[in-house]
C-alpha cells in the first residue's frame, strides 16, 4: 500500500513531532507526503502550514516566529525568511514589511492551514477534517505512572510494516534473541483477540530471558520470566503495548506510526511505567528498549515497504496463523478504505484500479494461514 494515494489517512490526526522541537523556532515535517511547517502561534498553541510562501514559493521553515511589532521570538505569528511576508496560524498573510502601515493586505494571500493540536507532549496534525479523535493515553496525567520520552526518529519503512511487527509474537526468538527473546522457544504464544470500532485488543502472556541487567526492568530475578502483554492497535497506523511482570511493574508503550511518505515513517514513542527513578532509572529503560527497537528497525528496513494489504492479490506475500493479528490489522485497514471509496493503490497501478464495489467484498476470515 502507498499510504500517500490513499486520502483517507488524511482524515486522521497523526503525531508529528515532540512540543520541545518547536521550542527555538518553526520546523519542518513531511506528512503523507505533503511538505508542511510547524510553529508555536502567539497563543502558545502548536500551529501548522503548507511549507510554501505565496509570495516567491520560498519555504516557510526557513523563517522564525515574530511578535505583533514584527520582532523575533520563540512564538507568536510565522515570519517568511526571504522577504518577511508573515502568517498567523490560520495561513492568512497579516503582515508586509514592504507595505505601509495602513495598507490594506489582501485576502487572497495566504497558505494552506491544517489543524494541529497539542496532547501527550506533541503537536499532532491532519491535514483534512478529522474523523476520529486522538487515541487515548491515561496515564499521562495519572499520578501513578511517569512519563518517559522515548524515540522521535525516522525510518525506512512502512506504517504498515511497523504495526504487524509490533503485534508479531513469533519473531521474538529471532530477532530478538540477544535481548528479550527465548531462542529455544520459537513457537509463538497465541493471542486472545477482541476486535473493536477502532480496532482491535490482543492479549497474551510470552516467556522472557530476563538476565541481571534487565532485573531492575522487570522488577523479578528469575532467568526467564513471563510477560502478560496487553496489546492494543488503533486506526489507521498506532498500537498500544501494556507489558505487565510477575513483579506487578507495568511497562506501557505507545506507538505512532506517522507516515511520511511511501517508504518512510517516523517512529514516536511513549513510556509509561508504574514504578520510580530509584527502582529502575529512566536511562536503564530508554537504553533496554533502545537496544530492542534497533533489532527491530534493522530487519523492519530491510523489507518492502509497500506491504501488501488487499489480500486478494495472491502470491505477493504469504502468512502463517500467527500472523493473524497483521490480518486483522489487513482487515480493518481494507474496511476503512472501502467506507470512503477507496481500494488499495500499491506499486505499478494507477490510482484505485479495483473496482469499489469488490473493495467493499473484502473477505472478513483471517483464521486461514494463507489469507495473504
Amino acid at each position: 500500500m502507498l499510504v500517500t494515494q490513499q486520502p483517507v489517512f488524511r482524515k486522521f490526526w497523526h503525531a508529528v513531532m515532540p512540543l520541545t522541537e518547536l521550542a527555538h523556532g518553526p520546523k519542518p515535517f513531511r506528512l503523507l507526503g505533503e511538505d508542511i511547517v510547524l510553529f508555536i502561534d502567539g497563543t502558545g498553541q502548536p500551529a501548522a502550514l503548507r511549507d510554501r510562501c505565496c509570495h516567491r514559493t520560498a519555504k516557510l521553515s526557513k523563517g522564525w516566529c515574530v511578535d505583533g511589532e514584527g520582532q523575533a521570538c520563540g512564538s507568536g505569528a510565522l515570519q517568511c525568511g526571504y522577504h518577511g511576508w508573515t502568517y498567523d496560524r490560520s495561513g492568512q498573510v497579516v503582515r508586509i514589511p514592504q507595505y505601509e502601515p495602513d495598507r490594506k493586505i489582501s485576502p487572497d494571500y495566504k497558505t494552506t492551514a491544517y489543524h494541529c493540536t497539542a496532547r501527550y507532549g506533541y503537536a499532532w496534525v491532519a491535514l483534512e477534517d478529522p474523523i476520529a479523535d486522538i487515541p487515548a493515553i491515561p496515564e499521562f496525567e495519572d499520578a501513578g505512572y511517569r512519563t518517559i520520552f522515548q524515540f522521535y526518529e525516522e525510518w525506512q519503512t512502512s506504517p504498515m510494516r511497523a504495526l504487524e511487527n509490533s503485534f508479531d509474537n513469533s519473531h521474538f526468538s529471532f530477532v530478538h534473541r540477544a535481548t528479550f527473546g527465548v531462542a529455544a522457544s520459537p513457537k509463538p504464544s497465541k493471542y486472545e483477540l477482541v476486535e473493536n470500532e477502532s480496532g482491535f485488543y490482543a492479549e497474551t502472556v510470552i516467556e522472557a530471558t530476563n538476565p541481571v541487567k534487565f532485573h531492575a526492568i522487570s522488577g523479578v530475578t528469575d532467568p526467564i520470566t513471563t510477560r502478560h502483554m496487553r496489546n492494543a492497535y488503533f486506526l489507521p497506523f498506532s498500537r498500544r503495548l501494556d507489558i505487565e511482570y510477575p513483579s506487578g511493574v507495568r511497562h506501557i508503550i505507545i506507538n505512532c506510526f506517522t507516515p511520511i511518505d511511501d517508504g518512510r515513517m517516523q517512529l514516536c514513542q511513549w513510556l509509561f511505567r508504574n514504578d520510580t527513578e530509584a527502582d529502575c532509572a529512566a536511562q536503564m529503560l530508554i537504553d533496554f528498549d533502545d537496544a530492542v527497537t534497533r533489532e527491530d528497525k534493522d530487519i523492519l528496513e530491510s523489507t518492502d515497504p509497500d506491504a501488501l494489504v488487499d489480500t486478494r492479490r495472491r502470491g505477493v506475500e504469504y502468512s502463517m496463523e500467527s500472523d493473524r493479528p497483521g490480518m486483522l490489522i489487513r482487515k480493518h485497514l481494507m474496511q476503512l478504505l472501502a467506507r470512503h471509496g477507496e481500494a488499495e493503490v500499491h506499486r505499478g497501478m494507477g490510482r484505485a484500479v479495483i473496482p469499489i464495489a469488490n473493495a467493499m467484498a473484502v473477505p472478513m476470515a483471517v483464521s486461514t494461514p494463507e489469507a495473504a
